[in-house]
């Protein structure tokens, strides 16, 4: 059984017992975070699809900790006029486990 889920603006593909690393959510470690926008649940060949999102489903998480991506760099250079600027940055994550996918 699987879900596809919508945080972030970005859509994840989830299982149960996998950990996911979405945009820094607003809660503490160890906390529950229950994700209502669910798009679509296969089990096995039953197939669930919203329009946009299935009423009633949902999917329970454990957020695990707060953590930072790998660093971006970001370099800006303008030819034969002696100009460059290079700039880094991390973006804050929050780590989720999956414990269920509920759908009624």
């Amino acid at each position: 059984m699987f879900a596809i889920i919508e945080t972030g603006g970005k859509q994840y593909k989830v299982e149960e017992g996998n950990t996911i690393r979405v945009e820094k959510l607003n809660s503490d470690k160890d906390s529950k975070v229950i994700i209502d926008k669910v798009l679509m649940v296969v089990d096995g060949d039953k197939i669930s699809v919203g329009k946009p999102y299935i009423k009633g489903a949902t999917v329970a998480t454990t957020k695990v900790t707060d953590d930072k991506n790998k660093k971006l760099v970001i370099y800006k250079f303008k030819r034969r006029k002696d100009y460059d600027k290079k700039k880094g940055h991390r973006q804050t994550v929050s780590v989720l486990k999956i414990d269920k996918i509920n759908v009624k």
